[in-house]
């Protein structure tokens, strides 16, 4: 009796501990506080803020930890701006009560869906994409009545740094908290009793924030990524195909979860492609594209040894069709097109997300269709060409986190549009009224009076079921 006693102190102990950085941020959703819309407003006032005053100084983190110039450091600020306008806009009706009819046999009635605050969210965010993709999920937590703990990625520390600084700044603390620290910090914070987890990263790390959670039956939005491919076939505008190809791939150094992952190209089309896919190359980076200032960083060294490695593998076997350069000190990669014969090749095997782009010949868009049957659900599918039949057929025959016909990553621009993956891309939607949707819980209520209380529903049942069945159905 006294061990289980002692027993029961020391777990008391360590519940308390781990309760201790989510009781204020929890007590403030049940004070009830959260539900009004001024409190909600003025969050998202608060967030709105943050990036106005502090533009140079997220610029400047970005630049230090991925290279980033200021035109796509810029895209990240404005992400979350738009966000926050949406929200801003629609938020009174996204609140709303929603009145439901009441069938006639359960009459004196009112019903309605309430929508109601989670508790507190917990974000994890990835260090591709470290500012917005912390921020981007705080819009939707903070407008649906929610409190937040952030977790920035490490990998991308001067972003994470300058998160915890500004949120400490602008918010009070059992409304938004920023917890920094790797991956055991983030282990420790999944075994917190979280209302919601969200989480952006890879498919590995996803799959344990999902086991973690479920230990605590939290539920869980998984951003995660895949091999996205990008099929060209007749119809395509080959040169303006070539260079929002070479766009997306080259965005971010290729580090972007909807980046085109591979391409599928029309067997017919494919020298003229590669041309253009060269032309674009050259006039966005020039002929030395490493020491371009358009062309982001890898973002840390083991990122860039695993890339450089598939690097040098493709040149061992005579891959490469252009570029395949790299410098190590400046963790940079050229953009490369890398000719592979099959999906045995060791480029198909994981998600690249780099500036390496292998490029696979098809007969047609059946063959590329039915090879995606049997693989992975992507997080994006890119067409280009075509036309209302075969975008047609891409819509009803694949399945994929989103689809973008004739352009590629410019869907996760639209904040309207929900983002999001299937299968094992991921989990759960975000973006406008999609991400309020999803950190809400809608309260089914039933309000009935007093008044009219019919005996033939109470025991002993004496009503005959002809009469109910007409009654009823």
């Amino acid at each position: 009796m006294i061990y289980f006693v002692r027993r029961s102190k020391k777990l008391y102990r360590t519940l308390s501990s781990r309760n201790s950085l989510l009781k204020p941020l929890k007590d403030i959703v049940l004070s009830g506080k959260t539900r009004h819309e001024n409190w909600r407003r003025k969050q998202l006032n608060l967030l709105s803020n943050l990036l106005e005053n502090h533009q140079d100084e997220i610029l400047k983190a970005l630049s230090e930890d991925l290279g980033k110039p200021p035109t796509e450091g810029f895209f990240e600020i404005i992400a979350v701006k738009q966000e926050i306008k949406l929200a801003q806009k629609n938020l009174s009706k996204w609140m709303k009560v929603k009145q439901i009819n009441v069938p006639v046999s359960l009459r004196p009635a009112k019903a309605f869906v309430q929508p109601d605050p989670l508790g507190c969210v917990l974000i994890i965010g990835p260090w591709n994409y470290p500012f917005s993709l912390t921020l981007q999920p705080l819009v939707g937590a903070l407008a649906a009545g929610n409190t937040a703990v952030l977790k920035p990625s490490e990998h991308a520390p001067n972003v994470s740094n300058l998160i915890k600084k500004l949120i400490e700044k602008y918010f009070q603390p059992e409304i938004a908290k920023v917890v920094e620290g790797d991956g055991n910090t983030a282990a420790n914070l999944m075994t917190q009793q979280f209302d919601h987890v969200f989480f952006t990263g890879g498919e590995n790390i996803g799959k344990k924030v999902m086991e973690a959670a479920s230990k605590n039956l939290t539920p869980v939005t998984l951003e995660l990524g895949g091999k996205s491919p990008a099929v060209v076939i007749d119809g395509a505008n080959l040169e303006v195909t070539a260079k929002r190809i070479i766009w997306g791939k080259s965005l971010n150094a290729g580090q972007t979860c909807i980046a085109p992952d591979h391409l599928l190209v029309e067997h017919k089309l494919l020298d003229s492609l590669i041309s253009n896919l060269k032309n674009s190359i050259n006039s966005f980076y020039g002929n030395n594209p490493l020491d371009s200032k358009h062309l982001g960083s890898i973002i840390n060294q083991n990122q860039f040894n695993r890339l450089n490695n598939l690097l040098k593998e493709a040149k061992k076997n005579g891959q490469i069709i252009y570029g395949g350069y790299s410098n190590e000190t400046k963790r940079k990669i050229s953009p490369t097109l890398i000719k592979i014969e099959n999906r045995n090749d060791p480029l198909m095997k994981e998600e690249l997300f780099g500036p390496l782009l292998p490029i696979l010949s098809i007969k047609n868009l059946d063959e590329a269709i039915s090879e995606f049957k049997f693989l992975p659900k992507p997080l994006a599918l890119y067409l280009f060409g075509g036309g209302d039949k075969e975008q047609g057929q891409i819509l009803a025959l694949t399945s994929s986190g989103g689809v973008c016909f004739n352009d590629v990553v410019l869907q996760a621009g639209i904040p309207e549009l929900p983002f999001g993956g299937v299968g094992l891309s991921g989990m759960g939607k975000y973006h406008g009224k999609a991400g309020f949707d999803n950190l809400t819980h809608y309260k089914s209520v039933l309000k009935r009076p007093f008044w009219l209380d019919l005996n033939f529903r109470y025991p002993p049942y004496n009503l005959d079921l002809s009469l109910l069945n007409r009654l009823i159905g």
